[in-house]
């Protein structure tokens, strides 16, 4: 008798790969790509010329610094699953697009690198996983150098991020000596070949760590002090239990060189097998099921000019249940108009292809002309407001300055497009002064300048401002809203969707106007809705 057929959701794998900078992670990403089969040739991250640039570093910017600065989707079929990988920016200044990310995804790959251990933002954007109880499992990267002891490398994670561990894999030795990674679950040793690690080789299996074969392929004294880690390691470590995963309490760890295809496998392999299908979604007034019969899904990611030829503009919604297909009609919550849904797209990075259908967990592409905003949700009918995607109060701010005054209108279009996209804002001040725009990390300014060029023709500069922070304003009183406003006109301004602001030149400023109105509620972050 034939097995029915495992169901679209419990099929799907929707996860993120965070990391500190330079620790591999879009390396990492370009692998599960290739194990995957979505590529036959990896992309060098550090490529330059005509050289090939990382699959997911499309923007102009990512290639030539060789960083993520946006998050990118990509999907592929691998071993009965459809893997939906979301690549965020590990750079800090660009925190606010990964944490909006995060809430797209169901778990998350949290890349280390060998020699450093857990670094500033790993810490935070673990953080942001804890606050949100996603599951995940750790990739010890870069083995092929010299790196930290295992066992140190452990402890690092155990005690600075207050998270049970247990080894799912134990490399043999490090640096030139590195031979592979043994799968502790299965029992099983996987060496790689020599080469770079463009393609896909073929690893030389063993049975078990008393295996003769061993004896064969790894000098004695090494092969001894790998089999007393490991006896070491079944002793002290705790083993693997799923509640306690997917819970967020205990990280599965990998050990391995992405670079060298050393651990890709058995990290894709896992991720298929022990990492949660999608998840209920929370609203603000009930939790949305993934096996629910009507189809819901929000914005979390806009992203303008991802092909400059024709001027696009996509929204990335995470579908939360029922099933999308092409043509098929929702409401926009927002707007309370009904929208078709005729183009949505699938992705691999910058290219596309049309997705005739999707189910809860897949990440589809609607483009559209301005009309879908971050937080945005899309139902069957449905009123409903997705909770936990926010907007945080900018730390650094500068005012835009035009070489072409005749050009405004082009700089104002470009400014309110690049600030529906969430990692920048706009502010117009009451006062009638020029846009400021406010960002949580100075690179910020760098891609806004480059961007303003390549894609809008727009050229100018930035010019500083005395502000150091932003709090949005909400009163129930409208007198004394009135009053508040009437008294603070230079210190106000409205953001992109017209909600007050109050500009502060410092903390000590902002503090004291807070005692001083204290009917007026001063908001660190807003919610996308």
């Amino acid at each position: 008798m034939n097995e029915p057929a495992p169901s679209p959701v419990s099929t799907r794998r929707t996860f993120a790969i965070i990391s500190h900078p330079d620790a591999g992670k879009t390396t990492l990403t370009e692998k599960l790509l290739l194990f995957g089969g979505a590529i036959h040739l990896a992309g060098a991250v550090k490529a330059r010329g005509a050289a090939r640039h990382a699959r997911s570093d499309w923007m102009a910017i990512e290639q030539q610094r060789g960083i993520s600065v946006t998050a990118s989707v990509m999907t592929f079929e691998y071993e009965g699953h459809t893997v939906n990988l979301l690549d965020t920016p590990g750079h800090k200044d660009f925190s606010e697009d990964t944490y909006r990310t995060l809430t797209a995804v169901d778990s998350a790959v949290m890349v280390l690198d060998a020699a450093k251990g857990i670094e500033a933002q790993t810490r935070k954007l673990f953080e942001v996983c804890r606050l949100r109880d996603t599951p995940v499992i750790t990739f010890i990267n870069k083995m092929d150098r010299e790196a930290q002891d295992p066992f140190t490398l452990l402890d690092d994670i155990e005690k600075t991020l207050a998270l049970d561990v247990t080894p799912a894999t134990w490399p043999i030795g490090m640096g030139e000596r590195f031979r592979g990674s043994f799968d502790l679950r299965h029992d099983t040793l996987h060496l790689f070949e020599g080469g770079r690690g463009e393609s896909v080789v073929q690893s030389i299996e063993c049975k078990g760590v008393d295996d003769p074969k061993l004896d064969e392929l790894i000098p004695p004294k090494e092969l001894a002090q790998f089999r007393e880690e490991v006896a070491m390691v079944r002793a002290a470590c705790k083993p693997f239990d799923m509640e306690s995963y997917r819970e967020g309490h205990l990280t599965p760890v990998f050990f391995g060189s992405a670079l060298n295809n050393f651990g890709v496998q058995e990290l894709l392999n896992a991720i298929c097998s022990i990492a949660p299908p999608p998840l209920p979604q929370k609203t603000d007034t009930r939790d949305v099921a993934p096996t629910e019969p009507k189809f819901s899904g929000f914005v979390f990611k806009v992203q303008a000019n991802m092909d400059k030829n024709h001027r696009d503009r996509i929204a990335f919604v995470r579908i939360c249940s029922g099933k999308y297909t092409r043509g098929m009609k929702v409401l926009h919550v927002r707007s309370g108009k009904t929208i078709t849904l005729n183009n949505p797209v699938l992705f691999l990075a910058r290219e596309r292809e049309l997705a005739e259908e999707a189910f809860p967990g897949d990440i589809i592409g609607i483009p559209n002309h301005g009309n879908l905003s971050i937080g945005d949700a899309l139902t069957e009918g449905e009123v409903l407001h997705f909770t936990g995607i926010p907007s945080f109060a900018p730390e650094l701010f500068q005012r835009a300055r035009l070489d072409d005054p005749l050009r405004a209108k082009q700089l104002k279009k470009a400014l309110e497009e690049l600030s529906q996209e969430g990692a920048s804002q706009i502010f117009k001040p009451l006062n009638g002064s020029g846009w400021v725009i406010g960002v949580v990390g100075a690179l910020q300014f760098d891609v806004i300048a480059a961007r303003l060029i390549s894609e809008y023709n727009v050229k100018g500069g930035f010019e500083t401002v005395s502000y150091t922070t932003a709090r949005w304003i909400k009163c129930a009183d409208a007198a004394l809203l009135k009053q508040f406003t009437d008294k603070n006109l230079h210190n106000l301004a409205e953001d992109a969707t017209g909600a007050l602001a109050y500009l502060a030149p410092n903390d000590w400023h902002l503090e004291r106007i807070q005692q001083d109105w204290k009917g007026v509620t001063f908001a660190r972050t807003r919610e996308n809705r």
